[in-house]
């Protein structure tokens, strides 16, 4: 997901949180986020969400990947659970399907994750293949996963803009982070993954 403007805050908090120095991939591996200084501080996305316009769920979205990258597993249950009070599994749109299917993962509600997840896959106004991975963690399907999330994997390196110019493949860290509870993390290498 490639967003072009971002507000300054959460800019200057996301260069906080990668260390310009260091591979943003591997300051992710490392661990070396804390809850505090993640991109765009998880509690930021809560507070804004409620100036947001219905049906904005890149707040959520990105209050859990922030918090699942960080692995804080615990305060992703609890982004997770907010996300779904805040209604993303009754949504209609694509987006919300994938804020339901990412949440209802975190909470391990794996039966309840595949039908959003089932939702989005077949659309044509969203990755097809990012739907398939978390189908397939859902299902704890391990082929099925590991051919979904390299398809993911190099959506990200035919790309030419990242997110705040950091070249790191954000989704598919979620999704490895998912699965690896699962016990079905692929074998993946890339300059944009930690490792």
């Amino acid at each position: 997901m490639c967003r072009k403007q971002e507000p300054q805050k959460e800019r200057a908090g996301r260069a906080e949180w990668t260390g310009r120095r260091t591979s943003p991939a591997r300051r992710v591996a490392t661990g070396t986020a804390s809850r505090g200084s993640l991109p765009g501080r998880p509690a930021r996305y809560r507070e804004s969400f409620a100036d947001a316009p219905p049906g904005s769920w890149g707040r959520p979205i990105g209050a859990v990947k922030a918090l699942v990258l960080a692995g804080d597993w615990p305060g992703a249950e609890e982004a997770a659970a907010w996300t779904l009070e805040t209604g993303a599994a009754e949504s209609d749109s694509p987006i919300g399907h994938y804020a339901a299917a990412l949440a209802l993962l975190v909470l391990g509600r794996d039966a309840e994750a595949r039908r959003h997840a089932d939702e989005i896959r077949i659309r044509d106004d969203f990755p097809g293949d990012v739907g398939d991975a978390l189908a397939f963690v859902a299902a704890q399907d391990v082929v099925g996963y590991a051919v979904a999330v390299e398809s993911v994997l190099a959506s990200f390196e035919a790309r030419d803009q990242y997110l705040e110019d950091l070249p790191v493949a954000d989704t598919v860290v979620v999704l490895q982070a998912l699965a690896a509870r699962r016990g079905l993390a692929a074998e993946l290498s890339s300059s944009l993954l930690p490792g």
